[in-house]
């Protein structure tokens, strides 16, 4: 158990409250891709079984192991051919932006419920205290996640969305060169994962900003809720 504790990003208690949150925000994430390609008229997810909700066809093994153990992590990508879309560059941004508005969504919509149970009083009418702890626990980290995902996503760095939004908006020979850089997106994100103090400036604002739209949400909703 010690040892578990020391090599885990999160205490072993906490784990399967992380883990049901990243199931879901990563399935709605890549769900959300697969939906909007096949809705435009490129039939690549859907003929590979990606425009699903079962989290089985969107978890790459490696990409949860490592995620659970040093922080960082990934889904399987789902497959996208601009070609097939009637407008190709617009299409393309629309389907790169729904993943990380998926999760926006997510997150939004779990401080909407966390808010109403607490102002409404139902966590407090749970008399088993374990599960009023693990109740909140779980919205804690599905909300957090979500927010999180929503933002990381948006990170202008191949392989991420932000990117492959910029590839559709920027002129052609910008692409171009964008293109060359594609070789280096691994070694650029294993140096954010591994130097400490690039994390400082990478990954840890991130988290930051995630937990100010968790408070900042539960906070707005609390206020109308009791209005």
């Amino acid at each position: 158990m010690e040892f578990l504790n020391k090599i885990l990003i999160y205490p072993i208690d906490k784990m399967p409250f992380f883990l049901i949150a990243i199931v879901l925000a990563f399935t709605v994430h890549e769900f959300s891709h697969a939906y909007f390609a096949n809705k435009f008229g490129d039939p690549t997810a859907k003929l590979l079984g990606r425009v699903t909700l079962n989290p089985a066809v969107h978890f790459d093994l490696f990409g949860i192991i490592l995620l659970v153990i040093a922080g960082f992590g990934w889904a399987r990508p789902v497959p996208v051919n601009r070609e097939n879309f009637d407008r190709p560059r617009l299409m393309g941004v629309i389907v790169s932006i729904a993943g990380p508005l998926s999760n926006f969504v997510l997150g939004v919509l779990g401080s909407l419920i966390y808010a109403g149970l607490v102002q409404f009083g139902v966590l407090e009418s749970i008399t088993n205290l374990k599960l009023a702890e693990a109740t909140a626990t779980l919205f804690y980290f599905i909300i957090i996640m979500n927010f999180f995902l929503f933002l990381f996503n948006l990170i202008p760095l191949p392989p991420l969305d932000g990117y492959r939004v910029l590839e559709d908006v920027a002129p052609r020979e910008v692409r171009g060169k964008l293109q060359q850089f594609e070789q280096w997106s691994m070694l650029i994100f294993l140096l954010i994962l591994f130097i400490p103090g690039l994390q400082a400036y990478t990954i840890t604002p991130l988290y930051k900003a995630a937990m100010t739209m968790y408070v900042e949400f539960i906070n707005m909703f609390m206020v109308m809720f009791g209005a």
